[in-house]
């Protein structure tokens, strides 16, 4: 949460509105902390136990993608977020090509997300980052629909795979390590 806490107030000097409704943040909130609880949210830990990044995977969002999308093709990504302390180190792009790799282990073709309509800078990292716009839905409701997609085998830094450990505990052996997403109850390099 310190996290979201911390991006949402380098977002507001950035002079977007992403995340500064308290309504919408609250019901997203909430959605995140389902996610964290259902071992649906992973984070990236650095030096002294810190916390550098996180990243979610839910369910197809019904307000944005149809069914002519094909939904089931896709593994959806939510909450990517990149500690201020971490900026520059690309850990972002890393982050999505891991998430990309879990994705290509499910047979899945595509890496979605959904972003707030009106960030331009955040479609424009996307685009460099290999996503496609697929288009912009407006429902009233929600402040979110800026859809894009990328292609799973199409990494940006192949030969920087992130590692993880299967469990919370900080491994000092590298034996230890995958560049397998681990499901909670999976160890690492398992089906």
């Amino acid at each position: 949460m310190a996290l979201r806490t911390e991006a949402e107030e380098w977002l507001r000097t950035k002079g977007t509105d992403q995340w500064s409704d308290p309504e919408t943040g609250e019901k997203a909130i909430t959605k995140w902390r389902a996610s964290i609880d259902e071992g649906r949210a992973w984070v990236v830990v650095g030096e002294h136990d810190r916390v550098l990044a996180t990243v979610s995977r839910g369910p197809v969002d019904r307000d944005f993608w149809r069914d002519a999308d094909r939904p089931e093709s896709a593994l959806y990504l939510y909450k990517l977020i990149v500690a201020r302390e971490a900026s520059g180190r690309h850990l972002g792009t890393r982050v999505i090509d891991w998430m990309c790799r879990l994705a290509a282990l499910e047979g899945r073709t595509w890496v979605r997300i959904d972003t707030w309509r009106t960030n331009t800078e955040l479609h424009a990292y996307y685009e460099r980052l290999r996503f496609r716009h697929v288009r912009t839905e407006e429902p009233s409701h929600r402040r979110s629909g800026w859809l894009a997609q990328r292609p799973v085998g199409e990494l940006v830094m192949p030969d920087a795979p992130l590692l993880i450990s299967p469990t919370a505990e900080p491994h000092t052996d590298a034996g230890a390590r995958s560049e397998v997403p681990a499901q909670r109850g999976q160890r690492a390099g398992q089906p």
